[in-house]
């Protein structure tokens, strides 16, 4: 057959007809690529950034990142890989998994999950199936959406029964829950949330989940750190038998995901760790796990002190923000015992244009559904977060001058530009990194490997 008559034979590198690019076109999209994450990185280092989901990685986890690990695969458990060249992979997650049970005191590990919406996969694809019913909390009432029916509830094919809630503690309402558990009978209960301000009860609801024969599941992706630095509640001493987690928000480390899990039966073990893989994962971003090793780490010499510094500050931020006249959820209860604090902005003009003014007075933070609010896209509140302005060294007198320019800018009527001044003011005394080995490293700077663009 002719050249001219087969559209497959083409040269190497050779694009197909109307694919190519024009001369340096291709260059100039990846300086145009580096351009914009270095003023991302900029932005961040001008800002006062209060996002509850989001922390910064240490130097050392970090240039694991883009190590080797990254090109490679290592599917299986160490020891028992389906690929061969893993001898130091399998060394590393070992000295992982090992950290693991020490940090949070258990007996299971599994960290093949790349995030936490895939750990919440596996545990369900291990503990549920299509079709059998799984208490949460609503979404207004903080709960994740990996909860929802359009994620990965509805995805295992799974029916969610809510739990009561209560509004003004913001919590679950144990009463009329043990009636919805003995009424309904699901088989498998999860506990965590995404707007996560008090431990859950699950020690007060546990004979009823004993009695119905629930197992109950701890989504600790918001509150893993202070959980390991002894800061909020123990779910495994209450009763779980497995916790999911991603591991990069009060835990300052990669955007990966973990189970843990403390004198299950080694039926549920087996599953758990089928259900991570093959079931959810294929090959679980080494890269990452060496960096979650290093965090692990990092979390025994120094996770303690971070933790209680978090919680501090986010109760020194919302009391400074209730004195304000911000509409501070729970303030009988000292308004938060976690990372986060939800604020009603209603009053401001509403959760999104809130969110959008303090963005571009530089100050990051998300809007977020409350209870009693209907529409996600148009919700009545803000969710703020410390565990980034605690990771570069604030402490609570900076809550405070933080809570003066929501006050200049919602309350006073001061410009966007002045108020991002002020913050920028600010965060200048605030750019390094604590609480981790190498310490005092710059906490925003952009890693330059090449040192020019490709054009």
């Amino acid at each position: 057959m002719g050249a001219e008559s087969s559209s497959g034979n083409r040269g190497v590198g050779e694009p197909p007809a109307g694919v190519g690019a024009a001369p340096g076109e291709m260059a100039q999209t990846v300086g145009r690529v580096r351009e914009l994450v270095r003023a991302h990185s900029a932005r961040f280092e001008r800002a006062i950034p209060l996002i509850a989901s989001e922390n910064l990685l240490s130097p050392y986890a970090k240039e694991l990142l883009i190590s080797d690990f990254h090109s490679r695969y290592a599917e299986g458990l160490p020891g028992e890989r389906y690929y061969e060249g893993n001898e130091q992979v399998d060394e590393v997650e070992t000295l992982c998994l090992a950290l693991a049970r020490r940090v949070f005191r258990c007996s299971f590990a599994d960290v093949r999950p790349t995030s936490g919406t895939v750990a919440n996969l596996a545990v369900l694809k291990a503990l549920a199936e299509p079709g059998d019913l799984v208490g949460t909390s609503r979404l207004a009432d903080g709960a994740h959406i990996s909860s929802a029916a359009f994620g990965a509830f509805g995805l295992r094919g799974v029916k969610p029964v809510y739990y009561a809630w209560d509004p003004a503690r913001m919590t679950i309402d144990v009463a009329r829950t043990r009636e919805i558990l003995k009424a309904v009978r699901p088989k498998l209960c999860l506990f965590g949330l995404s707007l996560f301000l008090f431990p859950l009860p699950i020690d007060e609801l546990r004979p009823t989940l004993e009695e119905i024969g629930a197992k109950a599941w701890f989504d600790a992706a918001h509150v893993l750190g202070l959980i390991a630095g002894g800061e909020f509640q123990d779910p495994l001493r209450e009763g779980c038998v497995v916790m999911s987690a991603s591991t990069h928000k009060t835990h300052p480390g990669p955007q990966h995901g973990i189970l843990l899990g403390d004198g299950g039966d080694p039926e549920t073990v087996k599953r758990l760790q089928s259900g991570a893989f093959p079931g959810v994962t294929s090959n679980h971003h080494l890269n990452a796990m060496a960096a979650l090793a290093v965090s692990l780490a990092e979390q025994v010499e120094f996770g303690h002190d971070y933790a209680h510094q978090t919680v501090a500050n986010a109760r020194a931020l919302a009391q400074a923000l209730h004195d304000k006249g911000f509409d501070v959820l729970a303030p009988e209860l000292g308004f938060t015992r976690s990372h986060t604090i939800a604020v009603r902005v209603e009053k401001e003009g509403g959760g999104e244009p809130v969110a959008k003014r303090l963005a571009d007075a530089g100050i990051i933070s998300n809007k977020n559904l409350l209870p009693g609010d209907r529409s996600p896209k148009h919700p009545g509140g803000v969710r703020l977060g410390t565990p980034e302005v605690t990771r570069v060294g604030m402490r609570e007198a900076e809550m405070g001058r933080i809570a003066e320019l929501f006050d200049d800018l919602l309350h006073r009527g001061r410009s966007p530009a002045e108020v991002a001044a002020a913050a920028a003011e600010l965060k200048s005394g605030f750019t390094t990194l604590r609480y981790c080995f190498a310490a005092g490293e710059a906490a925003y700077r952009y890693y330059d490997l090449v040192g020019r663009d490709p054009s």
